[in-house]
């Protein structure tokens, strides 16, 4: 497995290809604008796109999914339906059909999988992605280095994401997190140095 993060689009989101190279097979985790620069990574690399994977529908997270879906028509692109409900309305603009993914639900990136771990509270429908086997979590806005999402945009609510931060702090052992903007982390440093997380667990 490799994993390759791109900044792109007007504030420099976090887009990561999650790649397999048993299989060349690739998902790309939200790709906030440049897909151009996307797909030139993904073919230098010698991939083939699978997925398109979302971790909520702000529009910093999901500028490059037109151009993807232009140059990739059938792959499909994985969305909360919570977040899909709101496409189109105020931060979250309309990106065409989405498949809906949910808690506890899997999708496979050749020989790699992808679970979906439901983590409202920066948007309604937001998600972590854990990648089995790899101790990853893909946290989009939910968690950052040292910081969480913010909850006072349309839909934002500070109550849920206090509990989805106190559900990734309860999962066992350590794990690489890559957030959706800022850099990478640990989700053990952040268990120990992240005010928010620290308050989320003491309830």
């Amino acid at each position: 497995m490799k994993i390759k993060a791109l900044q792109v689009g007007p504030i420099g989101t976090n887009c990561y290809l999650l790649e397999d190279e048993t299989t060349n097979s690739a998902a790309v985790v939200d790709p906030g604008g440049e897909a151009e620069r996307i797909l030139a990574q993904l073919k230098a690399d010698g991939m083939e796109v699978k997925c398109i994977l979302l971790t909520h529908a702000h529009f910093d997270h999901t500028g490059g999914v037109a151009d993807l879906r232009a140059a990739l028509p059938q792959v499909p692109v994985y969305l909360h339906r919570l977040d899909a409900e709101r496409l189109g309305t105020g931060e979250m603009p309309a990106i065409g059909p989405t498949v809906p993914y949910d808690e506890g639900d899997e999708v496979l990136v050749g020989a790699l999988t992808v679970k979906v771990l439901f983590t409202p509270g920066h948007t309604p429908g937001g998600v972590t992605l854990l990648v089995e086997g790899e101790r990853v979590l893909f946290t989009g806005d939910t968690l950052f280095q040292g910081s969480m999402g913010r909850t006072d945009l349309a839909g934002g609510n500070y109550e849920e994401i206090m509990r989805s931060l106190a559900r990734l702090a309860a999962l066992e052992g350590d794990y690489h997190v890559l957030p959706g903007h800022m850099g990478g982390s640990t989700l053990e440093r952040e268990r120990k140095s992240n005010y928010y997380v620290m308050e989320a667990v003491q309830g």
